[in-house]
This record gives structure tokens, sequence and C-alpha cells, in this order.
């Protein structure tokens, strides 16, 4: 089936990239980044710890019983 198309309108608009996203929008972004970002980095932190041999566990180790 053949389409024979005589005329035809359209609106184009060009848009920066850039200006996609607003200072409030980017601000939320950015919050949730660094929010993430600080989950992490204490999560690291805490696993570090339970990995860790203090000098106190190392001393009852040394004399227990």
């Amino acid at each position: 089936m053949a389409v024979n198309i005589q005329h035809a309108t359209s609106t184009v608009r060009s848009v920066d990239g850039n200006s996609l996203l607003t200072p409030e929008v980017m601000k939320q972004i950015i919050d949730i980044v660094m929010q993430v970002v600080d989950e992490r980095m204490r999560d690291q932190q805490r696993e570090r710890a339970t990995r860790r041999v203090t000098p106190g566990v190392a001393y009852e180790l040394e004399h227990e019983e």
C-alpha cells in the first residue's frame, strides 16, 4: 500500500541539553548522590572496623586461660 504525503507541517524546538535541569532539580540530585556516597563510606568504615583486631582483643587472645 503506497502512501503519498503532499504537505506536512511540523514544529521543531531546539533545546540546550544543559538547560533541562533546574537548579532545584540539580540540587536534589546532588543531595541524593552525596547521601549515597556518605552511606557507602560509613559501610566501608564499619566493615574495616569489624575486620580489625584492636589491642584489647589481641591482649585478651594472648592471655586466654
